[in-house]
C-alpha cells in the first residue's frame, strides 16, 4: 500500500477558490405573469375584394370580413405547436430518434460508396 492512500485528501473547497467552485442560484419564488400575447390584426382591411379565392364561374365575389367577425382559433393558425409531453415516448423524442435513424442511414450509406 503507498503512502498517498493513507493520507487524508483534501476538500475540494478549500483547494479551489471559491470563484472556480459550481454553485447554483436560488430558484426565484416571483413568477412574472407571462406577457399576453398581441391581437392580430388581419393583412386587409374589412370589404376589401379577395381576388383568386373565388373559383366558381357565377359566384358573388369574395369579400373580407371585419376581424370580429373571424373566429379566434384563426388567429392562433400560425403559431408553432407546444408539445406538452416531453420524455421517453413523447412525439419530440421520436421526431428526435427518427431523425437520428435517418442520419445513421445516410451515413451508412456514404461509407458503402467509399
Amino acid at each position: 500500500m503507498s503512502v498517498l492512500r493513507t493520507l487524508p485528501r483534501p476538500r475540494l473547497s478549500s483547494t479551489y477558490p471559491t470563484c472556480l467552485t459550481r454553485g447554483y442560484a436560488a430558484k426565484s419564488t416571483n413568477k412574472a405573469p407571462q406577457p399576453k400575447l398581441p391581437t392580430v390584426v388581419s393583412s386587409c382591411p374589412a370589404n376589401t375584394s379577395l381576388l383568386g379565392l373565388n373559383y366558381l364561374k357565377g359566384q358573388p365575389p369574395v369579400v373580407a370580413l371585419p376581424d370580429e367577425e373571424y373566429p379566434p382559433w384563426l388567429w392562433t393558425l400560425l403559431q408553432p405547436r407546444v408539445n406538452v409531453d416531453s420524455g421517453p415516448g413523447s412525439v419530440a423524442e421520436q421526431r428526435r430518434m427518427k431523425a437520428e435513424r435517418k442520419a445513421n442511414i445516410k451515413f451508412a450509406n456514404f461509407l458503402k460508396t467509399q
